[in-house]
C-alpha cells in the first residue's frame, strides 16, 4: 500500500504543461511563465528552526497541488515551521519554477515529473532532489463523440496536448506509438496530428471543431466534457494499480544540505496536511477553492471543482517506478535524450517523518541519492 493515499478528486491543469528535455527545447531558457509572490501566508510565531528566517515554497494554483494549497491556506506548514516564515510563490508552469530553484529564488517546490526530470538532467544531477510525492492521476483522453467513437478511430484526427514534451504529450505519443500510429515528436505531424495548445485555449478550440480530442489533465478534461466531449480513456487505466505520478515535492540540493531540519519541518507539514485532507474532505475542498481564489482572483464553480476533485489521488509516496517509466516513454517517443535519473530522489527525511507517524517507508526505485 502506498503511504497516505488520499482520494482527492481531479486536478486543475497546469501541473501538466511542463516541458521535458528535447533537443529543440534544450536551448530554451526557463522563466517564460511569470511567477508571483503569495501575500496571504500565515505569520510565523515562536522559535525559528535552526535560526532560519524563511523558507520559500513554490507551487501552482492547481488542484493537483492540493497539498500545497491546503497546507498554506490552513497554516499547517507554518505551524510546523514555528518562527521560520513560509514565503510562498505561485508559478504558472514548471520551467519558471525550475528557473527559480536554480537561481536560489525558491527552496522547495511542488512540481510535475517532466520538469523535475528535465531540470535534474540539464544540471547533470546537481540542482534538485525529489523528496516526496504529492499527487497521482487526473488525466483523461476526451474526444468529440461524433468524430471519434472508439480508440480505433484516431488516424487522421487532430488531438491536443498542453505543451510540446509535457507529461501529457509524452503519454499521448507513447499511446499512439503503441497503436502503430507514427507521429513526428517535434512537429506533431503524422498519422495523427498532435496539436500543442495551452490548457486554457483547448476548450474553445474543441467547441469550435478545430480539435477532435485532447489528452489533458483536470479541469480541462471536465470543461471539454461540459462542452459535449466524452472521456474515451482515463489514463489511470494504462498504469498498474491505476497510479502514476503527476506532482512531486522537490528541494534544491544546497538548501537540503544546509537546512535539513527546515526541510523536515516542511515534510511534516505535507504529511500532516494530507492526513487532514483525508479526515476533512469537505473542508479541504473549500480550502482548495479559497486558496485558488486568493491566488488567481476567482474560485472554481461547483460543476468544475466537484469533478476535478473526483479522480486525483494525493499521496506521500512519489511512485518512483512510474517516474522511471515516464522517462522511458519520453525516450521511446524521441522527446527525451540521455535522461539523468540516478540520485534524483532523497526520501530519507520523508521516511523519518513517516516513521514518527508509525507509517511505512516509501521506495525510490533504486534512484535514490547515495
Amino acid at each position: 500500500m502506498h503511504a497516505a493515499r488520499i482520494i482527492l478528486r481531479r486536478s486543475l491543469a497546469a501541473a501538466a504543461a511542463l516541458p521535458l528535455l528535447i533537443g529543440a527545447l534544450g536551448a530554451c531558457g526557463y522563466g517564460s511563465q511569470a511567477e508571483k509572490d503569495d501575500k496571504t501566508a500565515p505569520i510565523a510565531k515562536g522559535e525559528k528552526i535552526g535560526g532560519v528566517d524563511e523558507v520559500r515554497i513554490g507551487y501552482f494554483a492547481n488542484v493537483t497541488h492540493a497539498t500545497a494549497l491546503v497546507g498554506l491556506e490552513k497554516g499547517l506548514f507554518q505551524k510546523e515551521l514555528g518562527g521560520t516564515q513560509v514565503k510562498p510563490q505561485v508559478f504558472n508552469a514548471g520551467p519558471s519554477e525550475i528557473e527559480a530553484l536554480n537561481a536560489g529564488a525558491i527552496d522547495i517546490g511542488w512540481i510535475g515529473p517532466s520538469p523535475a526530470i528535465n531540470g535534474f538532467t540539464k544540471s547533470q544531477g546537481q540542482n534538485l532532489r525529489i523528496i516526496s510525492g504529492s499527487a497521482s492521476g487526473g488525466v483523461s483522453f476526451v474526444v468529440n463523440p461524433e468524430k471519434i467513437k472508439s480508440l480505433d478511430d484516431l488516424k487522421g484526427k487532430r488531438i491536443a496536448t498542453p505543451q510540446l514534451g509535457n507529461t501529457q504529450d509524452v503519454a499521448l505519443l507513447n499511446y499512439l506509438s503503441g497503436k502503430g500510429l507514427k507521429v513526428d515528436p517535434s512537429t506533431g505531424k503524422g498519422d495523427v496530428s498532435v496539436v500543442r495548445q495551452d490548457n486554457k485555449e483547448i476548450p474553445a478550440s474543441f467547441e469550435s471543431g478545430a480539435l477532435d480530442g485532447a489528452w489533458v489533465p483536470e479541469p480541462t478534461a471536465s470543461k471539454l466534457v461540459a462542452g459535449g466531449g466524452e472521456v474515451l480513456l482515463d489514463e489511470k487505466k494504462l498504469w498498474k494499480d491505476g497510479e502514476f505520478v503527476i506532482t512531486n515535492v522537490i528541494v534544491s540540493q544546497k538548501f537540503l544540505k544546509e537546512h535539513p531540519d527546515v526541510v523536515e519541518a516542511v515534510l511534516r507539514g505535507s504529511v500532516k496536511t494530507n492526513e487532514w485532507i483525508k479526515a476533512n474532505p469537505d473542508e479541504a475542498k473549500a480550502a482548495v477553492n479559497a486558496k485558488l481564489k486568493a491566488d488567481s482572483g476567482k474560485e472554481l464553480p461547483a460543476e468544475v471543482l466537484d469533478p476535478a476533485f473526483e479522480n486525483v489521488e494525493t499521496t506521500d509516496d512519489p511512485l518512483a517506478t512510474t517516474l522511471r517509466e515516464e522517462a522511458d516513454h519520453a525516450v521511446k517517443t524521441g522527446l527525451l535524450k540521455d535522461p539523468v535519473l540516478d540520485g534524483i530522489y532523497d526520501l530519507r527525511l520523508l521516511d523519518k517523518v513517516l516513521k514518527a507517524e508509525k507509517r511505512p517507508a516509501v521506495a525510490d526505485a533504486g534512484l535514490g541519492a547515495k
